[in-house]
């Protein structure tokens, strides 16, 4: 099963990493990292919740993985010295400590943190492969519904009531959908309380449980 990176250092060397650098705020919707950077730094998420996507030749955007407290971001780049080869979007506000990346990797040798890193790397990688294939077979609902689940798991707050500030849109594109095919499998939820729209343009998520059931139901 996907373990946070906190898991795997352990929250005494997790606390160490933290002091290395300030804690800064980074607002909703905000590029934390960008496909195609090098890897000058890691970024330690402290609080709040990500997205993970990867970007096509024609612009078209990929939900890879949705990322919440106690993650390291782009230390494969850092560790392998190669450009980043995927972005990640802050889902929400973000509390998050900016690593350089010769302090990043002074630590890892330190602590001989290398070998846990890269099977944590890898079973990264199959996550994304999961949801790869999800997002190659399954119909909208259920897609829609696993990419509000992931973004429910992985917030900061454990409130009834979550707000994802993101677009219909951006929701489309993310899970290869169209966007009346995404207000179609909307649509029976927002009827039912399930789920509103804002006046920004975002989701309230009120019963992520419900949600799932009806599209699974619906396969």
């Amino acid at each position: 099963m996907y373990q946070p990176h906190i898991t795997v250092i352990g929250q005494q060397l997790w606390s160490r990493l933290c002091d290395l650098a300030p804690v800064r705020v980074r607002p909703a919707r905000s590029m934390l990292l960008r496909q195609g950077d090098p890897g000058t730094h890691v970024i330690l998420l402290a609080s709040g919740s990500t997205l993970v996507t990867l970007t096509g030749p024609n612009g078209e955007r990929t939900l890879l993985a949705v990322r919440g407290a106690g993650e390291l971001l782009g230390e494969l780049a850092v560790l392998d010295a190669q450009p980043r080869t995927s972005s990640v979007i802050a889902a929400e506000t973000c509390r998050v400590h900016i690593i350089p990346a010769a302090g990043f990797l002074a630590f890892v040798e330190q602590h001989d943190l290398l070998a846990p890193l890269l099977r944590h790397a890898i079973a990264r990688v199959r996550e994304a492969d999961a949801v790869r294939l999800e997002l190659a077979t399954a119909p909208v609902p259920t897609r829609l519904a696993a990419a509000l689940g992931r973004l429910v798991s992985a917030a900061s707050t454990a409130a009834s009531e979550l707000s994802v500030r993101l677009t219909q849109a951006e929701l489309s594109q993310m899970i290869g959908a169209s966007r009346n095919a995404v207000g179609a499998a909307i649509k029976p939820w927002r009827e039912q309380g399930w789920i509103a729209t804002e006046a920004g343009g975002g989701l309230l998520i009120r019963d992520i449980a419900s949600i799932q059931a009806h599209a699974h139901s619906k396969t």
